[in-house]
């Protein structure tokens, strides 16, 4: 059996491969991530870091509660988005949100808290579905991936070494 540390460098690691693959997906799929994707990218890699600080840190019984608590924000979090993502993927074509502008022109020309919530309301380019597998697009593995993360990382933290 793994230890505390153990598990959290592999979570750090797993999130290290998930991002592998959306950047492979980019620039060798080329696959355009939406705003959406972005968000997903962002809570991924703040789930690493949570791992990687706590399999650093390697804490006691109280700091490894703390750091369950950090990385069930932060997977939860990006389930949450990708969940939403997913959503928006489902919608009857009648009810998908018209394409808004790109993130990079939202964050120059608006406040943050108004950039999450377009981004979060998603528009007609997030619910478009570039790949699948396995009759799933990449948003729904997200969810899964980052579903499974918080259970393991919180399962992981959580117990006594």
């Amino acid at each position: 059996m793994i230890n505390r540390r153990m598990g959290n460098l592999l979570g750090a690691i797993w999130c290290a491969g998930l991002m592998a693959y959306a950047l492979y997906a980019q620039y060798q799929l080329d696959l355009d991530p939406c705003p959406l994707c972005i968000f997903q990218r962002i809570a991924v890699v703040a789930t690493g870091v949570v791992f990687l600080l706590a399999a650093l840190h390697n804490p006691g019984n109280i700091g490894a509660r703390v750091y369950a608590l950090l990385i069930a924000c932060a997977a939860g979090t990006g389930a949450f988005i990708a969940g939403r993502h997913v959503w928006l993927q489902n919608l009857p074509a009648d009810q998908v949100p018209a394409c808004g502008p790109g993130l990079d022109f939202m964050l120059e020309a608006f406040p943050m808290l108004e950039v999450l919530e377009m981004v979060l309301t998603g528009s007609g380019e997030c619910a478009t579905i570039d790949w699948s597998l396995l009759g799933l697009s990449m948003p729904a593995w997200v969810l899964i991936a980052l579903l499974i993360t918080l259970f393991a990382g919180v399962a992981n933290n959580l117990r006594r070494d």
